[in-house]
C-alpha cells in the first residue's frame, strides 16, 4: 500500500510562488505516473498537472504556463512547482498515484 504525505502549502499573495512537495512510503513500485489535483472551496475536484511514464505532461488550461510538474524516484518525491499565483489558485492541493491520495495540502492566494 502507497502512502502519500503532501508538503509546501501556504498564504501566499498574488503574484507569489510555491512549490508543493509530495512524498511517497509503503509498497512503491515506481513514480511513473502522478498527478496533482485541486479542490476549491465549494468546488469539485479538479485535475492540475498529470506526469505520466513516458515523461509527457498534461496541465490544466488555467495553470499552463505557470505551473511545473516534476518527480525524483531516487528521493520518491514529487513536486508541484506555483508560480504566478492568483487568488483563483486557492484550494486544497493532492498528490496521487495509482490506487493513493494523499490527505491535501492548503493553498490559499491573497489579492
Amino acid at each position: 500500500q502507497v502512502q502519500l504525505v503532501e508538503s509546501g502549502g501556504d498564504l501566499v499573495q498574488a503574484g507569489g510562488s510555491l512549490r508543493l512537495s509530495c512524498k511517497a512510503s509503503g509498497s512503491i513500485f515506481s513514480l511513473d505516473v502522478m498527478a496533482w489535483y485541486r479542490q476549491p472551496p465549494g468546488k469539485e475536484r479538479e485535475l492540475v498537472a498529470r506526469l505520466s511514464s513516458d515523461g509527457s505532461t498534461e496541465y490544466a488550461d488555467s495553470v499552463k504556463g505557470r505551473f511545473v510538474i516534476s518527480r525524483d524516484k531516487g528521493k520518491d518525491m514529487g513536486y508541484l512547482q506555483m508560480n504566478s499565483l492568483k487568488p483563483e489558485d486557492t484550494a486544497v492541493y493532492y498528490c496521487t498515484m495509482p490506487g493513493a491520495w494523499g490527505r491535501g495540502t492548503q493553498v490559499t492566494v491573497s489579492s
